[in-house]
């Protein structure tokens, strides 16, 4: 064997097993509690599993549970016009062509050169006497050229790990953009269909207040009550006019802010008046696992990849540390004539191995290992309190539904004493047996409740809504 041989062999030997070498430090374990069960919800008592990945599985439409053939509709727009979800997918676009590109650094890079110089020497450059006059030469050039850094410690492998994790918080920041719109759009239009219930709900009391305004002027006339019930009942029905105007207004806000949501301009929008039924559908959204969280939120997803690309940048700057060993060859045609360009004598090549090492650079490389240790910290702190808030999203808005049930029932119960209380009031009031004081008051009391248990209604909706978010878009 050969000294050149045995020299290849050992150098490429030697190259192997330095690109074993990791300067990554292994995956950092944030330190998380994670509890068996959600404090709020008790049928989550089960058995508690270990969080396994699970970000990529299908979501389905999940606001399809709720029945509503126009939410759908809605959905389907916002999916294709919103600005903020297709900035979302061209940062995900950008992302995996930065893949590629960190990829590129593992293959062989060739590339063919050509061309042509003319150039006229001095004496002195050509080593001849001073004085010697020399001719302008030309030169015809063809070949091609090629590199490839060996890998010794992971500095091109730990960027395309970084890469990748990259890409993947982008993807999971996307779907987390995806969740927010659909539950945004959701939770919009139910609160556009709950002012509807409360628009339908003024108009009829002005109706009424309308009436008993004509009946009291009739009774006026007649000498059966005093002007002070006539001023009540048009402070009342200006008042009930007054509240009605303000619906009207808060329901054109919340549609134009739907508008915006689908891509739309509020002047090109309009959504008919469709109020919300008493006996509207509201899946039953059960919380599952604690640990199942971990598994669906993409936003923890997000949070989980950020750390993990930080640590490969530790790897990536430690790795700036030691030698880098890039290979390079050349070989090509050289000649003053182009008829002799590829001649035989005209060929030239040359074959490289540069190892570099660092040895005085001011603490460059030092400082930027400082600062990607820093970030590595920060991604893990961040990845934690991403965890927190999940757990937190999930029991506030177990809370919310648990408090909603509960008052609703007692709405419902208010509800039917305030309505027997005004037919009470009104029979008595047309009787003479009571006064316009009482009437009013009666009323007063079944508007609220009609009104506290519309807006119950439409925050049972929404609540649900914030629930399926929280969870991470599924069940």
């Amino acid at each position: 064997m050969t000294r050149s041989i045995r020299w290849s062999l050992t150098t490429l030997a030697t190259a192997a097993l330095l690109a074993a070498c990791n300067t990554a430090p292994e995956a950092p374990q944030a330190t998380l509690d994670v509890p068996m069960s959600y404090k709020e919800a008790a049928a989550a008592q089960s058995r508690w599993k270990t969080a396994e990945p699970a970000e990529a599985q299908p979501r389905g439409e999940w606001w399809r549970a709720f029945g509503d053939a126009q939410l759908d509709a809605l959905q389907a727009q916002a999916e294709s016009s919103n600005p903020g979800l297709a900035a979302a997918a061209a940062r995900v676009k950008a992302a995996r062509a930065l893949l590629g590109s960190a990829e590129a650094d593992r293959s062989l890079q060739l590339n063919a050169q050509a061309g042509v110089t003319r150039q006229k020497l001095s004496a002195v450059e050509a080593s001849q006497p001073d004085g010697t006059r020399l001719k302008p030469a030309t030169v015809w050039q063809a070949g091609l050229g090629a590199s490839y850094e060996v890998d010794l410690f992971q500095r091109v492998a730990n960027g395309v790990r970084a890469a990748e994790a990259d890409a993947q918080a982008s993807e999971a920041t996307m779907r987390s953009v995806r969740l927010a719109l659909q539950a945004d759009v959701a939770q919009a239009y139910y609160q556009v269909r709950t002012l509807d219930a409360v628009v339908d709900l003024l108009s009829r009391t002005l109706s009424l207040r309308e009436q008993t305004l004509g009946l009291i002027e009739k009774r006026r006339k007649a000498g059966d009550v005093s002007e002070l019930d006539l001023a009540r009942a048009q402070a009342d029905r200006a008042t009930t006019r007054a509240e009605l105007q303000a619906a009207q207004g808060e329901r054109r806000r919340a549609e134009q802010a739907l508008a915006l949501l689908l891509g739309k301009t509020p002047s090109a929008f309009s959504l008919a008046a469709q109020p919300l039924p008493a006996d509207v559908a509201v899946p039953q959204v059960p919380a599952g696992l604690p640990s199942a969280l971990l598994e669906r939120r993409p936003d923890v997803a997000a949070a989980q990849a950020r750390m993990m690309s930080a640590n490969a940048r530790v790897g990536q700057a430690r790795s700036a540390l030691f030698p880098a060993l890039v290979l390079t060859a050349q070989g090509g045609q050289a000649s003053t004539e182009l008829s002799d360009l590829f001649a035989m004598s005209a060929r030239s090549w040359l074959v490289s191995a540069v190892l570099n090492l660092p040895i005085i650079d001011g603490g460059r490389n030092r400082a930027a290992i400082t600062r990607s240790e820093a970030a590595l910290d920060e991604s893990v702190a961040d990845y934690r309190q991403s965890v927190l808030q999940a757990f937190g999203d999930v029991e506030g808005q177990l809370s919310g539904l648990s408090s909603t049930r509960e008052q609703a029932g007692s709405v419902d119960e208010a509800l039917g004493a305030a309505r027997r209380s005004a037919d009470l009031a009104d029979k008595r009031y047309r009787a003479g047996e009571d006064s316009y004081l009482t009437l009013i008051d009666a009323q007063r009391s079944l508007l609220s409740a009609e009104r506290q248990a519309v807006q119950l209604r439409g925050a049972w909706v929404g609540q649900t809504v914030a629930l399926v978010r929280a969870l991470g878009g599924g069940w």
